[in-house]
C-alpha cells in the first residue's frame, strides 16, 4: 500500500509540479476544499437568479454543478492554476434582469448569446488577443484591481453576513448586534486567531467552527430567518435530490443572432473576458503566481480554460462560467498547482445528487473566510506609486469602484478611462500602449450600454 501511495504522490507531482511549486499535495487538497466551500454558494444562488429569468431552478442548478467541475477540472490539468472556475455572479444578473426581462427574449434565446460570446471569447483567446491586453495595462493599474477585488471579496463576505445593510439615507450601516452577528463575530474572530498563528488550512477551520456555532440559532437563542425561508441558520433539508437534465441542448442558436440582440452579445464578451482577466491577475499577486515577465503564470492557457469554460455553459443550460475571485481562499491557505482547482472542481460533482446538503453552511460561515482573504489582497497596495498623480489616481479609482459599483468590470472600465484621460491632460499620452486606446473606446461602449 506504501508503495502505491508512493506512485500515486509521484504522479501528481509529475503532472502539477507540486514541490516545485513550493506546496504539498496535504495543502494543495485543503486549499481546493477552502476554495469550494467560499463558492459553494453559487450552486443554489446562481439557479435562484436565473429562475428569475424563465430557466427552470432545477435544470439550472444541474448546468451549475456540470459547468463547475468541468471548468474547474480544465483549468487545473490544463492551465495548472488553483483556480476555480463556475458561473459567475453578476453574469446571472445579466442574463436574467437585463436580457430576459430587459431585452424580451426568452431564456432559450439570451443561452443563445451566451454561446455567441463564448464562441468570440475563445477566438480572442486562441488568437492570444489577451497578450496584448496584458501588455497594455501599467502595473499601477494590475495592482490597483488587485486590491479593489480584495476589498470586493470583503464587502460580499461583510453583506453576506448582514454585518453591512442597506439604509435608505446612509446608504449603508453596520447592523445592531444580535445572536447571529455575534456567532459571526465569533467564527471571524477565530479565523483571525488561526491565520495570526499561521495554522495550515485556517480558513476551513474557521468555515466548519462558524457552521457548528451556528446550529442553536434558531433553535435555542436568536432568528435566522433574515438569512433564508427558516429561523434556523443550519438546516438539514434532505440528503438526496435527483438531478435535472432538461436544460441541455436549449439554447436557440439563430433567434440570438437578430441585430437586436448583437449589443448584449457584446456587453456579455466584454464582461466575461475583463473579469477573467482581473481576476487572474488578481490572485496571481495574491500567491505571486507570476512568470519571468511578471504576468500572471500560464495566462494564455487560463484565458483559453475561461474561454471553453464560458462557451460550453449555453449548451449546458447556465449564464457564462468564469475565473472566481473566491480561488484567493485556496491561494491564501497557501494553494499553488491545479490540483486545487481539480480538487474543487470534484467537490461540485457529487452536488448532482447531494444539492439538499447544502443547507447546512449558512452564509455567515463562509463570511470570514471572504473577509480575510481581502485582508491578504489588499497587500499589492504598497507596490502602487502614489506619488504621481496620473498614475495613483486611476489606480484608486479602480480600487474604490470594484466594490463600489459591485462590478469587477466596471470598476475596470472606469480606472482605464481615467488613466487615458489622465495621461491626455498631462501630456503623456505617448506613455498609452495602443491596445489601451482599444479597450478604453469598447469600455466606454460598454459603460454606455449599461
Amino acid at each position: 500500500m506504501a508503495h502505491k501511495g508512493g506512485a500515486a504522490d509521484s504522479a501528481m507531482e509529475r503532472l502539477f509540479g507540486i514541490r516545485a511549486a513550493g506546496a504539498s499535495i496535504r495543502v494543495e487538497v485543503l486549499a481546493g476544499i477552502t476554495t469550494f466551500l467560499t463558492a459553494m454558494y453559487i450552486i443554489v444562488v446562481n439557479p435562484a437568479v436565473l429562475a428569475q429569468g424563465g430557466v427552470p431552478f432545477s435544470a439550472a442548478l444541474t448546468a451549475t454543478v456540470l459547468v463547475s467541475f468541468l471548468g474547474s477540472c480544465a483549468m487545473g490539468l490544463y492551465a495548472r492554476n488553483p483556480v476555480l472556475v463556475a458561473p459567475g455572479m453578476g453574469m446571472n444578473a445579466l442574463f436574467a434582469f437585463v436580457m430576459v426581462h430587459g431585452g424580451g427574449m426568452s431564456w432559450q434565446t439570451a443561452l443563445g448569446c451566451v454561446f455567441w460570446s463564448g464562441v468570440i471569447f475563445a477566438v480572442l483567446a486562441l488568437f492570444n488577443v489577451r497578450k496584448l491586453v496584458v501588455d497594455a495595462i501599467p502595473e499601477n493599474l494590475r495592482h490597483a484591481v488587485s486590491c479593489g477585488i480584495g476589498l470586493f471579496i470583503t464587502l460580499i463576505g461583510l453583506v453576506n453576513a448582514k454585518f453591512i445593510v442597506g439604509d435608505p439615507v446612509t446608504l449603508v450601516h453596520s447592523a445592531k448586534l444580535n445572536p447571529v452577528l455575534l456567532t459571526f463575530l465569533a467564527g471571524l474572530s477565530f479565523t483571525i486567531f488561526l491565520v495570526a498563528r499561521r495554522v495550515k488550512g485556517a480558513l476551513m477551520i474557521g468555515i466548519v467552527l462558524t457552521t457548528l456555532l451556528a446550529i442553536p440559532i434558531g433553535r435555542w437563542w436568536g432568528d435566522g430567518s433574515a438569512y433564508g425561508a427558516t429561523t434556523t441558520l443550519v438546516n438539514w433539508q434532505g440528503f438526496f435530490a435527483r438531478p435535472d437534465f432538461s436544460g441541455i441542448g436549449q439554447l436557440d442558436l439563430l433567434g440570438s443572432l437578430k441585430l437586436a440582440y448583437w449589443p448584449f452579445i457584446f456587453v456579455m464578451l466584454f464582461t466575461s473576458f475583463f473579469d477573467a482577466l482581473s481576476t487572474f491577475m488578481a490572485v496571481s499577486d495574491v500567491g505571486n503566481l507570476v512568470d519571468e515577465q511578471g504576468d500572471p503564470r500560464n495566462i494564455r492557457q487560463s484565458m483559453r480554460v475561461d474561454a471553453f469554460s464560458a462557451l460550453v455553459s449555453a449548451p449546458l443550460g447556465t449564464s457564462p462560467a468564469n475565473a472566481f475571485i473566491e480561488s484567493a481562499a485556496g491561494i491564501s491557505q497557501g494553494g499553488r498547482t491545479g490540483l486545487v482547482a481539480v480538487v474543487a472542481g470534484l467537490c461540485f460533482l457529487p452536488f448532482l445528487f447531494l444539492s439538499p446538503l447544502l443547507s447546512l453552511v449558512p452564509a455567515i460561515a463562509t463570511a470570514p473566510a471572504l473577509i480575510l482573504v481581502g485582508v491578504f489582497m489588499i497587500e499589492s497596495i504598497t507596490r502602487i506609486d502614489w506619488q504621481r498623480f496620473d498614475e495613483a489616481v486611476p489606480a484608486f479609482v479602480a480600487m474604490l469602484l470594484i466594490p463600489l459599483t459591485y462590478s469587477i468590470t466596471d470598476g475596470v472600465a472606469y480606472g482605464f478611462l481615467a488613466y487615458v484621460l489622465l495621461k491626455l491632460a498631462t501630456g503623456r499620452a505617448r506613455e498609452v500602449k495602443p491596445a489601451m486606446w482599444i479597450i478604453v473606446a469598447l469600455a466606454i461602449l460598454l459603460l454606455a450600454h449599461l
